[in-house]
């Protein structure tokens, strides 16, 4: 059964960077791979995704700021989040195909 897994949420300052990851049980070569997030008491919207080539799209919202990137030989995908700000609190969601993970949370607050 395909898995993924989120790591590397947590509390931050306004400004900060944290580092999201995303362990895949199986190749992630010829998979698409997207981050999502859901903010408390909202919809769960588009963050981030990497086709299989490499391109990379981004929410509006994000652009500039967040950075998503892979490790094929580690079948891991990562979300590099700078300057962030309150509004980006939320749990983050890695997702591969239909699979989805169970999220890791990522506070920012002073």
């Amino acid at each position: 059964q395909v898995r993924v897994v989120e790591s590397g949420g947590g509390l931050v300052l306004p400004g900060g960077s944290l580092r999201l990851s995303c362990a895949a049980s199986d190749s992630i070569v010829f998979a698409v791979m997207s981050w999502y997030r859901q903010a408390p008491g909202k919809q769960r919207d588009f963050v981030a995704t990497i086709s299989p080539g490499g391109s990379t799209n981004y929410a509006d919202s994000v652009k500039g700021r967040f950075t998503i990137s892979r490790d094929i030989g580690k079948k891991t995908v990562y979300l590099q989040m700078n300057g962030l700000k309150p509004e980006d609190t939320a749990v983050y969601y890695c997702r591969k195909g239909d699979v989805w993970g169970k999220g890791t949370l990522v506070t920012v607050s002073s």
